[in-house]
């Protein structure tokens, strides 16, 4: 097995309490690293806790209630992170939600909140983290995106528009972070099974089984490999983003859709 370096690293995964970002804390912990977590609804926040517990102590997990949108919860959750661990070398902003929509159909409230959560939400974490990643003399950070930030769909427009932005913040910020010894890079998603896609899954074809629902997925949206994708495996790439073995990859963009896409 390759060893990663992140032994004894300390990972806050903003909206790691479910889908991606809980699995990326899972993977953290299996690798030797220390984890905090946080997502806005508590119960959920107690299970993704009890969850974390099978890879890893009662020491190594820290985890909060937090609207990664609101300043000042994020701050209290960082600095209370980096108080529990003694400081903070890699921060996972996976915090997501997509609204559907046409321009016309999306409320303003909408666009606001896409907004809040792909814009303000990164810059929040960002600024609460960079002291104590300085304090390291350098870290990790990495943002979830979507493909939809190269390739809009008009029925996701809001989701569509503010990912591009997302997009050239990171590419933004690994040049001006640079200088501090922090990497950033982004891993834009394509179809991946999360709790998201199994909530939807679950209101439009309750009856119909997972395996079966997600094989049409993947036939209906052309995917290259024939299947959706699983949590795992975006959780992996930004464990390997996370590493000492990306230690000259920043401003990059790592595409986890299994080759779904139009070519360049």
């Amino acid at each position: 097995m390759m060893d990663l370096g992140l032994k004894g690293k300390v990972a806050v995964v903003m909206g790691g309490t479910s889908g991606v970002g809980l699995k990326t804390a899972e993977m953290f912990l299996q690798e030797g690293a220390s984890v905090a977590v946080c997502g806005r609804n508590s119960e959920r926040k107690d299970q993704a806790y009890d969850h974390l517990t099978k890879f890893g102590t009662a020491a190594s997990i820290f985890a909060a209630t937090c609207d990664v949108t609101n300043k000042e919860e994020v701050n209290e959750f960082i600095s209370g992170a980096a108080d529990y661990f003694g400081g903070i070398d890699i921060l996972v902003n996976a915090a997501g939600q997509s609204v559907m929509g046409h321009f016309f159909d999306v409320t303003d409230e909408q666009w606001q909140q896409q907004i809040q959560l792909k814009y303000f939400a990164i810059i929040y974490a960002v600024k609460a983290v960079h002291p104590y990643l300085v304090q390291r003399g350098g870290g990790r950070i990495v943002n979830i995106n979507a493909t939809l930030a190269k390739e809009p769909e008009r029925h996701m427009i809001a989701t569509a528009a503010t990912r591009a932005g997302l997009l050239n913040l990171s590419k933004t910020l690994s040049q001006e972070l640079a200088s501090d010894n922090i990497l950033v890079n982004s891993v834009s998603l394509g179809l991946i099974r999360t709790d998201q896609w199994e909530r939807r899954r679950l209101k439009n074809a309750p009856d119909i089984k997972a395996e079966d629902y997600y094989a049409d997925l993947a036939k209906k949206r052309n995917i290259p490999l024939g299947r959706v994708g699983e949590a795992e495996e975006v959780a992996s790439v930004i464990l390997f983003l996370s590493s000492s073995k990306a230690s000259y990859v920043s401003g990059s963009t790592i595409e986890t859709a299994g080759a779904l896409g139009k070519a360049l």
